[in-house]
């Protein structure tokens, strides 16, 4: 798979794109040029990787059980692959996993499930449990359920999660979620934040005006919060 890397040294971002765009599109949207300077003075660099979401949560032919395999399957790539090349490319210890829309699920989910891999979590405009309708978007898992969903679905398994190791892990974490008070996953946020609070896991909620489910907020966004 192909990947786009922005800078020499810094906090390394693993940056994960929207539903269906590719490991280019933050570059097209002029995303990275809005923190060039963050990347050229050595205070960021940055791993833009592909997504197989097409390919898993939004491939209509495939069943759940098949989405999730190969959505198991992409983590694997990321963990086994884009990780280890993260750190051979990158002198720091500090790791950041980033991400706007889909991507912002992808970011916070990989981030909470190997918390010890990560330092912080920035997750823009996102959904944080696929099985919920919202709005106009889907149960992208049609109504199935089975326990890789559920580990694979944050505000289930957090909410319940009872391990003092795995929850001190991610209350190291700084973590950020944004999103528009019109978002449609605002409530779903909501939720996240609630029991965020309820695992006594510290982290910062921001709610844009508006939807602010475009590039032009996220170039804003990724200035403040990365």
């Amino acid at each position: 798979m192909e990947l786009l890397i922005f800078g020499h040294s810094g906090a390394a971002v693993l940056f994960f794109p929207t539903r269906s765009a590719r490991f280019f599109d933050y570059e097209n949207w002029g995303m990275i040029d809005s923190i060039k300077d963050k990347i050229e003075s050595g205070y960021l660099q940055l791993f833009c990787v592909d997504s197989l979401d097409q390919e898993a949560f939004y491939d209509s032919t495939s069943s759940p059980e098949e989405k999730m395999n190969r959505h198991l399957q992409y983590e694997q790539y990321i963990l086994n692959e884009v990780i280890p090349l993260m750190h051979r490319e990158n002198s720091g210890n500090y790791l950041i996993s980033a991400g706007c829309s889909m991507g912002a699920f992808h970011a916070l989910n990989i981030a909470f499930k190997y918390p010890q891999l990560f330092n912080k979590v920035v997750a823009m405009s996102g959904r944080y449990d696929l099985t919920q309708q919202m709005g106009s978007f889907e149960d992208l898992l049609h109504g199935y359920r089975n326990e890789t969903i559920y580990f694979n679905s944050p505000n289930q398994y957090v909410a319940n999660l009872s391990d003092d190791q795995i929850l001190e892990a991610i209350r190291k974490l700084t973590i950020i979620i944004a999103i528009g008070e019109k978002d449609a996953f605002l409530e779903n946020n909501n939720q996240l934040n609630g029991i965020l609070w309820n695992k006594k896991i510290t982290h910062e909620f921001y709610i844009w005006k508006g939807e602010a489910h475009k590039p032009k907020y996220w170039k804003q966004m990724i200035n403040l919060y990365i």
